[in-house]
């Protein structure tokens, strides 16, 4: 059987629809009934614990076991795992994944595999279908104020721990909505993970290998349309 794109209904292929009302919805997979603004046009919902299922599985394992500084190298990879939604707060998870494990592995701080396990689990709760749009603020912002937010230990008590991590969360953005036209999560990973490494320069005294030659893979899948011209990452050759 052809494989369904991931840009589009996981069960039929078809375009999805942006709803602006909230509708009753019941997951083609585990049957539990919730309300989305995303569905099929034919009526199939997947539900977010089924949606990224395979595909955060897979990013929690690589992050804990890569021993790669730069971020990006860490994304791309995830970014090809054939599980992952085109657009989905997936996304979220991989920037958060691959800033925090590159930041590690640098040797400079000291973060545990259950420090990047729950800041995962953190991330994955708050980032959800259609929170881009509809709470104004892309999940992959998310990822990287997690990630601070792990290293400073910022809880409500504190001071320069919990402003630090608010400016991350701002300075990103802020990047990502000057990316924004049509939305699209790879491009948003990496401005991301871009404004993340002058951050950990800034606030952390780190500063990351990246390599920031990177071509799209990925400009034909966007349902949206590709910005193009418009995208650091699209590749110079078209």
């Amino acid at each position: 059987m052809e494989k369904v794109k991931t840009e589009n209904c996981m069960v039929c292929g078809s375009t999805l629809l942006y709803l602006e009302e909230v509708r009753e919805v019941i997951c083609n997979f585990c049957g539990k009934k919730e309300v989305a603004y995303i569905c099929c046009p034919v009526g199939h919902y997947i539900c977010e614990q089924c949606h990224g299922k395979g595909a955060l599985d897979v990013i929690k394992g690589f992050v804990l076991a890569t021993k790669e500084e730069d971020p990006f190298s860490i994304a791309e990879v995830l970014m090809t795992h054939p599980e992952l939604p085109f657009l989905g707060c997936e996304h979220a998870s991989i920037a958060a994944g691959a800033f925090l494990a590159a930041l590690r592995n640098t040797g400079r701080i000291q973060v545990s595999d259950e420090k990047i396990s729950s800041t995962l689990m953190r991330v994955q709760k708050q980032s959800i279908a259609g929170y881009c749009a509809l709470n104004g603020c892309c999940g992959i912002v998310v990822g990287i104020g997690a990630v601070f937010g792990t290293i400073m230990g910022a809880t409500c008590p504190k001071d320069r721990e919990s402003a630090i991590t608010m400016h991350a969360f701002t300075r990103v953005a802020e990047a990502i909505a000057n990316d924004v036209g049509p939305m699209c999560c790879k491009s948003f990973v990496r401005t991301a993970l871009g404004v993340g490494y002058n951050l950990a320069k800034e606030y952390l005294n780190i500063e990351l290998p990246i390599h920031r030659n990177i071509d799209c893979l990925y400009s034909e899948q966007n349902p949206h349309g590709c910005r193009q011209s418009k995208c650091l990452y699209f590749p110079k050759s078209r």
